[in-house]
């Protein structure tokens, strides 16, 4: 192999590898791509890779879009509101996966809302896959993102989208299983707090409609109540409550944050935990099980693994898959009962 050039400044191209590792540039980009098919020597691989690695040379994206149409990247614009801890975790573990495929996943951070305008920002990645909240699509976009050429677009909702095929994370099961588990322990009112924050509906709307759905089952009253994250707002709606004989004698929180949020206002309000009222959140953090009382909470389960759901991916975008007829599960939910209810 020849010796490797100096330093120019500029980036290193692939006629530069070609030189140092003695081969034509058409080798080099066989190599590089892993191109199918290919009948070249390991000796022959090994010396692009070398040179490669000594020029410091990447091959270009773009220009591999510009060849196939389409790139190795799966696209996930990201949700309008926060991401917890839990969804940021699976998300992590999904994105190994699909690494290990040969895709490159991409959190793109957008505020075109839903749509076609959103459409368009997304096709200019010209990615194998857009995974993205169904209600951010409409059939106009749908049709704008296949019409670009992209294999596949996954929604990721409640439910099944009519559009795409879909990934349905039930939130309405977590509401559904807090409030059956309060409705065993004969709770006759329950308060499902809802986040102020916006974007975070999306989450919480289902959830309250699975605590309703079972509640009505049950003769049970329930009350939606909005709230921020805030220590004093918190307590000004425990200390109404405190004066209320008929406050609600059970409380289910959109996730665990809001649960610790609540216990705190409760106990500095004199309210029992769960003498006076029972206290169920979501999502099972590790600190759940370290409060005083333990904190009762919906664990949020997968169900198939992070490499099942990448392969399945995979697979879509290989198949092209398109029909709103393909379903996947991906979490089921479970009460985890502890001191607080």
């Amino acid at each position: 192999m020849e010796e490797p050039t100096p330093r120019t400044g500029r980036a290193p191209t692939s006629v530069d590898v070609a030189r140092l590792a003695g081969v034509s540039q058409a080798t080099v980009s066989y190599v590089l791509n892993d191109a199918p098919g290919m009948r070249i020597t390991e000796a022959t691989r090994a010396k692009v890779r070398e040179a490669a690695a000594s020029l410091g040379y990447v091959p270009h994206a773009s220009a591999r879009t510009l060849r196939s149409g389409r790139s190795d990247i799966v696209l996930m614009p990201l949700p309008r509101a926060g991401m917890g801890a839990l969804a940021a975790a699976h998300l992590d573990a999904l994105g190994e996966e699909l690494r290990r495929l040969g895709y490159k996943v991409v959190l793109y951070g957008d505020d075109r809302g839903k749509g076609i305008g959103a459409a368009r920002d997304w096709a200019q990645w010209r990615p194998s896959a857009i995974l993205v909240e169904a209600g951010r699509l409409t059939r106009a976009a749908v049709r704008q993102l296949h019409d670009t050429g992209i294999p596949t677009v996954v929604a990721l909702g409640d439910a099944p989208s009519p559009l795409v095929p879909t990934f349905v994370f039930d939130n309405e099961a977590i509401g559904a299983r807090a409030a059956e588990h309060l409705a065993e322990r004969g709770r006759s009112s329950i308060a499902v707090l809802m986040p102020r924050e916006k974007g975070l509906e999306v989450y919480s709307r289902p959830r309250l409609a699975g605590v309703s759905r079972v509640a009505a089952a049950h003769g049970i009253d329930v009350q939606p109540v909005d709230l921020g994250f805030d220590e004093e707002e918190a307590g000004g709606l425990v200390a109404r409550w405190a004066a209320d004989p008929h406050r609600p004698d059970a409380v289910f929180a959109y996730n665990d944050d809001y649960a610790m949020l609540i216990m705190r206002a409760l106990e500095d309000a004199g309210l029992r935990v769960p003498g006076d009222v029972a206290v169920v959140g979501a999502d099972d953090l590790p600190l759940a099980a370290l409060l005083r009382p333990r904190l009762t909470s919906v664990r949020v389960m997968a169900g198939p693994t992070a490499a099942d759901v990448a392969e399945r991916i995979d697979a879509m975008v290989r198949d092209r898959s398109r029909d709103p007829s393909i379903v996947f599960e991906l979490v089921r939910a479970e009460i985890v009962v502890r001191e607080s209810s």
